[in-house]
């Protein structure tokens, strides 16, 4: 599918006034895993973990030696996160070995999902735990964080329309934010009116859906009271980037509603997206959720978590012409968890 061809079907209708009431915020869900997974000492510190306990000298080894102390903030760190235990030697009192926990075992799990994400990079693979993979996942970070990427995600804008729709965030930060995308294949210059230059969403930064949904339930499993939990803005812009990477069988047309659950704490109860189906391929995407639908797929956070991740859909409410919910369930976890190369 080519960027124009995605762009052309997200029908979303919100204004710059819109969208700039809802685009606020500064931590969203799944950033603080993937900025754990951005140091490359983290990475192969679960690494060299993964096979086994470890002395502090041999990670330190695995890591390319860096000074002592680096060593040690970063041990601390995920000490304190769970993902590291520390166990004293019996054969050598004072010495340390370290090993993972259960979380630790997790967020290794979650590193290979990320490890996908990038060597799908239309520049060419990119390795985990190199400082190209650092700058990579920053700029998806940081375009997360600040809503850049819901906004894109409605259709291309120029850094002047940003500027005005994105609150709490100064015009040369958003430059160097959209700098930092652009530089990492995660956006793209985009034909369009005016005088600025819009940027368009890349296929690439639409699949990176899978690791900030992994990252997102890895952090409400391991560190639930330092969770940030999925807010409305999460689940409109996981949606909006996913949907257009969907071709479903050919038989199907329709709309479906996709709900999700987002809780009294974000003072609205459901978020999500209704799409329209025609001959298998999406023509329309829209975060409003009003009005009928020939099917629909609601629940929980979680219950949407194990659909997508997991294909495990038992726990959503599925109504309506069923196998549409569930093609477009099916579909969801195949294009982001499946090993895909981008074009």
């Amino acid at each position: 599918m080519t960027q124009d061809s995605v762009n052309v079907i997200i029908a979303e209708t919100l204004s710059i006034t819109q969208v700039k009431r809802r685009v606020e915020g500064s931590t969203r869900a799944g950033t603080q895993a993937l900025t754990l997974l951005s140091a490359p000492i983290v990475v192969h510190t679960l690494e060299a973990l993964a096979d086994g306990s470890q002395s502090l000298i041999a990670l330190r080894q695995g890591a390319g030696s860096p000074p002592q102390t680096t060593m040690r903030a970063h041990l601390r760190t995920l000490t304190e996160t769970d993902v590291v235990v520390r166990r004293r030697q019996s054969a050598f009192p004072g010495s340390l070995d370290f090993e993972l926990t259960g979380p630790g075992r997790d967020l290794w799990a979650l590193a290979g999902v990320l490890r996908t994400w990038l060597a799908a990079s239309p520049e060419g693979p990119i390795e985990l735990g190199s400082s190209t993979a650092k700058s990579v996942i920053r700029a998806l970070v940081e375009g997360w964080n600040t809503n850049m990427v819901r906004a894109l995600a409605v259709r291309p804008f120029s850094l002047t329309e940003l500027d005005s729709v994105i609150s709490g965030v100064s015009y040369p930060s958003l430059e160097r934010r959209l700098g930092g995308m652009r530089m990492a294949g995660q956006i793209a210059k985009a034909a369009g009116p005016g005088r600025g230059t819009p940027y368009a969403v890349t296929e690439w930064l639409r699949r990176a859906v899978g690791p900030i949904a992994a990252a997102s339930r890895w952090e409400r499993l391991a560190v639930p009271q330092e969770t940030t939990p999925s807010s409305r803005l999460d689940v409109e812009a996981a949606f909006l980037l996913a949907i257009p990477l969907l071709t479903l069988p050919a038989e199907l047309s329709g709309s479906c509603r996709l709900a999700v659950e987002v809780g009294p704490a974000s003072g609205e109860q459901m978020a999500g997206v209704v799409v329209s189906i025609e001959a298998g391929r999406p023509v329309a995407c829209s975060a409003r959720l009003g009005g009928e639908a020939d099917a629909w797929a609601s629940g929980s956070s979680h219950c949407w978590m194990q659909a997508v991740i997991d294909r495990e859909a038992d726990r959503l409410e599925i109504g309506g012409d069923c196998d549409l919910a569930r093609a477009l369930l099916d579909g969801l976890h195949d294009e982001l968890f499946g090993v895909r190369k981008c074009g």
